[in-house]
């Protein structure tokens, strides 16, 4: 146990700082000048050079990067150009309320996933089957921009049921948190359908209908719970994609998480919160597929970490 996760922390660490590399050679390369967004339209080439100067940009990629490297293993983030302050104290800020964000969409996801998909492989091949999947078919396709709109349009400004944006209540949290939510309730509940089905088929399951017991016992003792591995894993990833859906959906509804704070940053080439919101990102995504892994064996004792 010990030495998997020594190992998968490791491996961690070299994604990580893979990821840093990358996103640092992207934001190197874009044509955009921050020392110009800092300095503003009508200032002076030598006082946009100054600022360059200033700020390190006039050093070549490899020694921008070592130095943001070594400060990176001290804790530093940097320091954001344009709001004069450290990246890790404006994050920090942000966080909580992402990270409010995030929770609850994963518990509308799972909610609706997983009890479209039972409902959908107890009911094979009838017509609710056919239309929870063609339900799920709308939800992964369709964008999440376009569902947070239609969703204010409808709850929001036609019925009134909760505010047009903002933060602070259960209130405010039910939309972006259901905008989230519904692309993955596509995916789970696919999953869970299709892993049910295979679970239902299987020996243990006739046996335990031969002995009499009732179904819905069956269900949740049986069938549930083998079903449900392959969920434990898409967390794990789902962690991933709402790391990049919540830069639009906080940014459709107002909500002051680092998605918001993300999208103001790349507006203004503000460097340092775009690297740091990046890293901090990379790092949730990574932890999540650990912890996944690890949960993975105390749902099913046969699955052993090696």
């Amino acid at each position: 146990m010990w030495g998997y996760l020594i190992r998968r922390i490791g491996e961690s660490l070299l994604i990580l700082l893979g990821i840093s590399l990358v996103t640092f050679i992207l934001l190197y390369l874009v044509p955009a000048d921050p020392a110009r967004q800092i300095a503003g339209r009508s200032a002076t080439a030598e006082t946009v050079a100054n600022i360059r100067a200033q700020l390190g940009l006039d050093q070549p990629f490899h020694i921008q990067y070592f130095r943001y490297l070594g400060n990176l293993l001290q804790g530093d983030l940097g320091r954001s150009y344009l709001q004069r302050t450290e990246v890790s104290e404006l994050i920090a800020a942000r966080m909580p309320a992402t990270l409010l964000l995030m929770g609850a969409a994963i518990v509308a996801e799972l909610i609706m996933g997983l009890t479209i998909g039972a409902v959908a492989a107890l009911k094979r091949n009838s017509a609710v089957d056919q239309s929870l999947m063609v339900f799920s078919f709308v939800t992964i396709s369709a964008p999440q921009f376009v569902v947070g709109i239609l969703l204010l349009y409808v709850f929001a400004v036609q019925l009134g049921w909760f505010p047009i944006g903002g933060y602070g209540t259960f209130a405010h949290l039910v939309l972006p948190a259901l905008t989230i939510g519904l692309l993955g309730t596509g995916w789970y509940s696919r999953m869970m359908r299709s892993s049910m089905i295979d679970v239902l088929a299987q020996d243990y399951v006739r046996t335990a209908r031969a002995k009499g017991l009732g179904k819905l016992r069956i269900i949740l003792r049986h069938v549930a719970p083998n079903a449900i591995l392959p969920i434990i894993a898409m967390i794990g990833i789902d962690i991933g994609l709402f790391m990049s859906g919540i830069v639009v959906v906080e940014s459709v509804f107002g909500w002051p998480g680092i998605g918001q704070l993300a999208w103001q940053a790349i507006q203004r080439v503000d460097i340092p919160i775009i690297m740091g919101v990046t890293l901090v990102s990379a790092f949730f995504i990574v932890l999540g597929n650990l912890l996944a892994d690890l949960i993975a064996p105390l749902v099913d004792p046969r699955i052993k970490l090696k």
